[in-house]
């Protein structure tokens, strides 16, 4: 879990003691402590506690504080963990049933990091629903790994962007000018603060931008 070893196991097994058994903060921590196989459930729950904001009702000012310092996930997992969930139970709710848990074996069930890149490929307007039948396959059926099916996603994408030039060219093109408008636009204000040039220049400028501006909108 997040690089937990058998110290943070230690550390949540002693917030556990004293907390009711049944309760959903002691159910979180359990499912941190069993973080490997059982995700699912910790993100189910997570997403209760961030949904109603539960942490605060535990003394935490934020959630990032809670999941840090209760259960020691960092901020990067627990907001994986939490879009791994919410993405399932929107848009491949079957895989959080009962029945699908029970009859998969633990080994079989795919990673939050895993589900994690098929919510990025689901949003990916470069790619069509065949592409994501695919890779949706692949993580659920194959159990391929996240890395595995990172580079599925990366090759789906170059492949579709070669197939579709002048969306690529175009996307390419918006990117470029925005990295321009920006250096632009910091060039210009350093400028006019410093009085480095005459004002005819800034004000050529000044039109640069908006022309570049219109470019993109």
């Amino acid at each position: 879990m997040d690089g937990v070893k058998t110290k943070s196991v230690r550390v949540i097994e002693e917030k556990m003691e004293g907390l009711d058994t049944g309760s959903l903060r002691y159910h979180i921590l359990e499912s941190a402590k069993n973080f490997k196989t059982s995700w699912v459930e910790l993100g189910r729950a997570l997403y209760s506690v961030w949904k109603d904001k539960l942490y605060k009702e535990w003394g935490y000012s934020t959630m990032d504080a809670y999941t840090a310092r209760e259960i020691g996930i960092r901020k990067q997992t627990a907001m994986k963990l939490l879009k791994s969930y919410y993405f399932l139970e929107k848009e491949e709710p079957r895989y959080l049933s009962r029945d699908y848990a029970q009859s998969a074996e633990t080994a079989a069930i795919p990673s939050y990091e895993s589900i994690d890149v098929l919510r990025l490929a689901k949003n990916k307007k470069t790619l069509d629903e065949d592409d994501y039948v695919h890779l949706k396959k692949e993580v659920f059926e194959k159990g391929k790994d996240a890395p595995q099916v990172r580079k599925d996603l990366t090759a789906l994408i170059r492949q579709r962007e070669e197939l579709q030039p002048e969306e690529a060219w175009e996307k390419k093109k918006i990117s470029t000018v925005k990295r321009l408008l920006s250096t632009l636009k910091s060039l210009k204000q350093e400028i006019e603060v410093s009085k480095l040039l005459p004002a005819s220049i800034i004000k050529q400028a000044a039109n640069l931008i908006e022309m570049l501006e219109t470019e993109i909108s």
